[in-house]
This record gives structure tokens, C-alpha cells and sequence, in this order.
């Protein structure tokens, strides 16, 4: 009981460091699918990560605003019914190249055979 309560904790701990490097991956994710706008960056997330990925608006916010400055990410307003224009954020060519560079040296490793048997 006592080694549950302990893996219960350290897991919870690891996940919560893996997550905070994890948004900027997701939001990348999400915008390489399509332009979008704050809450479907935020329901794609929820959605893709299967429930292990949560995000506050306001820390979307804050990365978007982090990717702009850095050219990586834009957006395109559009006039919506109620309320201010919404932004749609996307991609542009830095950075889709920059998530694909991430991709190749990060993320491909998972599908080596020798990985994915470590894994089962």
C-alpha cells in the first residue's frame, strides 16, 4: 500500500513537469491540422491528448502571444456575429519548419521498433 501511495505521488509530479513542456507541442499539433482560433486550440488539446492534457485559456494566451513575437505563429481576425473580431491563429513557414525539425529529432524516435519494444 505504502509503494501505491508513493508511486500515486512521483507519478503525479512527473506528469505535471512533462505536461508544462508539452503545450507547446500540442499547440503546434493543433495548428498544423488548421488555423484556429483559442478555444479550438484549447478542445483539440483536451480531445487529441485523450483527457491527459488540460490548458487554461490564459496560458494559451500567453504562448500565442510568446509565438508571435518570435514569428512563429500568426493569426487572422474574422468578423464573428457577438463581440470583437476572433483571432485564427496558424503557423507560418518558421514555424512549421521549426515543429518539424522538433518532430524528427523528439517525437519520431517513439516509432523505432527497438523504442517501441521497450515500451510493450
Amino acid at each position: 500500500m505504502e509503494n501505491d501511495v508513493m508511486i500515486t505521488e512521483l507519478l503525479n509530479a512527473w506528469e505535471e513537469t512533462y505536461k508544462k513542456g508539452q503545450l507547446t507541442f500540442w499547440v503546434f499539433l493543433s495548428l498544423k491540422e488548421n488555423n484556429k482560433c483559442v478555444e479550438e486550440i484549447k478542445e483539440f488539446v483536451e480531445k487529441m491528448s485523450e483527457g491527459s492534457m488540460s490548458c487554461e485559456e490564459q496560458s494559451l494566451y500567453r504562448n500565442l502571444r510568446k509565438f508571435l513575437n518570435l514569428g512563429i505563429v500568426a493569426y487572422d481576425s474574422k468578423r464573428v456575429s457577438k463581440g470583437p473580431d476572433r483571432k485564427y491563429y496558424y503557423l507560418t513557414e518558421l514555424g512549421k519548419e521549426l515543429f518539424q525539425h522538433f518532430v524528427e529529432r523528439n517525437i519520431k524516435i517513439f516509432t523505432k521498433e527497438s523504442i517501441i519494444n521497450l515500451l510493450n
